[in-house]
């Protein structure tokens, strides 16, 4: 087992632990960054809307995820996949951010415990704390199903994320200009299959126009503003979703004309007492999701990985 090289085994023992996916040694994503709160921005205002952009990131990317080893071919496989993880990554500094502008938001863990704050926001909240919109979180279904959602997602965050990167918080700014280019891929990644399926078999367009009809009633709310979000836009911090509503809409309706698929004529999925996702106000299938994801962490509040 042994030669000139050494053993293939002795990288296990010591050294550097920041090669493993569950390592004691992570460094603060937000190291080396500014992260003061911009002058007359409300600390739990900024954390509030940084969960929100962050819970969407997150439960997309665990709906994503879950079909690694469950797509077409390998290669979509390895696209969604790595898809999930951009986001995954996204959502990590949004957390991370949200608990440096406002520690109170950060559940309590076991005295010693050492999850990490973004960690603990992610894996410790109740379904009522979370802040991602509806269309994030609605179970997979098929391919088409994936295809759709993907683009109405991305067409949206991606409309945000440009103008994001004038944010006069520099974790904001910083964070959108990398997303951009992270987000730009996904969309036109989706917008090539929805091209396909619209334009491959009966069976692959039924499965789309299907995929579409069921989805759209959550795509409003992407394009909504919550209270918050037009506060944190006027201070010069955030966005206004509404403002993106035409350039969205124009990128849907020509994926649309392209693939010669009619826009959907159904009504805006409506919250509960006005409430929706970015209230805490979710579908069941947002329980289910967090059951799934946090069980280990939940069950292991103070274990090291």
């Amino acid at each position: 087992m042994t030669d000139d090289h050494g053993s293939i085994f002795d990288g296990l023992i010591g050294g550097d632990s920041s090669q493993w996916a569950f390592g004691t040694d992570f460094e603060d994503p937000l190291a080396g960054v500014d992260t003061t709160v911009p002058d007359g921005v409300d600390h739990a205002d900024l954390a509030a809307y940084c969960l929100m952009l962050g819970d969407d990131a997150l439960i997309m990317s665990q709906r994503l995820s879950e079909w690694c080893s469950r797509a077409p071919d390998l290669e979509e496989d390895i696209a969604l996949a790595n898809m999930a993880l951009d986001l995954l990554g996204q959502a990590r500094l949004l957390l991370a951010r949200a608990a440096a502008a406002d520690p109170g938001v950060v559940p309590v863990l076991p005295e010693g415990s050492p999850v990490p704050a973004e960690d603990a926001l992610a894996f410790f909240r109740e379904d009522g704390r979370f802040r991602n919109v509806r269309l994030a979180e609605v179970a997979n279904g098929d391919f088409a199903h994936v295809v759709v959602r993907l683009l109405l997602f991305s067409a949206a965050r991606l409309a945000l994320l440009e103008r994001l990167r004038g944010s006069d918080d520099k974790v904001l700014a910083a964070v959108a200009a990398k997303g951009v280019k992270e987000v730009a891929y996904h969309r036109d990644w989706a917008g090539r299959w929805f091209l396909t399926l619209a334009q491959g078999t009966d069976e692959s367009h039924r499965r789309l126009v299907t995929a579409l009809d069921a989805l759209w009633p959550f795509q409003d709310e992407l394009v909504s503003t919550h209270p918050l979000e037009r506060a944190l836009a006027r201070a010069g911090v955030g966005v206004d979703p509404a403002s993106t509503r035409d350039e969205v809409d124009a990128v849907l309706d020509q994926v649309f004309a392209v693939s010669g698929v009619d826009r959907p004529d159904r009504a805006p999925l409506a919250g509960v007492g006005g409430r929706t996702g970015r209230h805490g106000t979710h579908t069941e299938a947002l329980s289910r999701l967090l059951a799934e994801m946090q069980v280990v962490a939940r069950a292991h509040p103070s274990g090291r990985w």
